[in-house]
């Protein structure tokens, strides 16, 4: 399965409307900017649970497309880590896999806005395969 369709069957990425970019330098995931986001409006500044949902939506997407078919990876603990106050505009997101053992992967993610070098909020996240 690809990441698209994995997150095409998930409620909150639908929600969120997480779009998937596959290129030749790998899976680039990206949210779109929404009013409905916004968490702080004296800033403005995107909702930190949108950022650590998109955060781990990224980690889940690009598992799907390293593990097997049938096998749905399952968040056993994910930590999120915002380095910049995430903006009124577009985020992007790409994943890492550390390690993915028979049971257990790693994987860390960055999100960025406006350019890649300054990421606005990190994640690393453990999974059940």
């Amino acid at each position: 399965m690809n990441a698209a369709d994995a997150l095409a069957t998930m409620p909150y990425a639908q929600f969120l409307g997480v779009e998937v970019l596959v290129s030749d330098t790998g899976t680039l995931f990206v949210l779109p900017f929404r009013d409905e986001l916004i968490g702080n409006r004296w800033l403005p500044a995107l909702h930190g649970g949108v950022v650590g949902a998109f955060l781990e939506l990224v980690a889940t997407g690009e598992l799907f497309t390293q593990t097997e078919p049938g096998r749905v990876p399952k968040p056993i603990d994910f930590s999120v880590d915002f380095l910049r106050s995430v903006g009124p505009r577009t985020t992007h997101g790409k994943a890492t896999i550390v390690k993915h053992g028979r049971r257990i992967a790693n994987v860390r993610v960055i999100a960025w806005q406006s350019d890649e070098s300054k990421p606005v909020a990190a994640g690393t996240g453990n999974f059940l395969l």
